[in-house]
């Protein structure tokens, strides 16, 4: 959020857990010049984990009719593959950060 703020100042906003219609929770929502994105943040916990955040982030994405989203995940193992990675699930395109 230090990060992202002085970027979007008077552009657009964030919105730190907002709260969809039905109740659910999202990490965080930034609006800039018109555009929506929505990034899940995740602590690395093992693949089963993993996948039940990505597939929260598609139904987020599902939500808001948006054909993008992003994922930070934070591995703090020690042999982790950091790095930006694009991930096709169905017609949605999400942007993992390993950290």
């Amino acid at each position: 959020m230090l990060f992202l703020k002085p970027i979007i100042n008077g552009a657009g906003s964030c919105y730190v857990e907002s709260e969809t219609r039905n109740r659910e929770r999202m990490e965080l929502v930034i609006d800039y010049h018109g555009e929506q994105s929505v990034v899940k943040m995740k602590i690395w916990r093992g693949n089963a984990y993993h996948e039940r955040g990505e597939q929260q982030l598609l139904a987020y994405l599902e939500y808001f009719h948006l054909r993008k989203g992003y994922m930070l995940s934070f591995n703090f193992n020690q042999k982790k593959e950091i790095g930006v990675k694009e991930i096709l699930l169905g017609d949605k395109l999400l942007i993992e950060a390993v950290v």
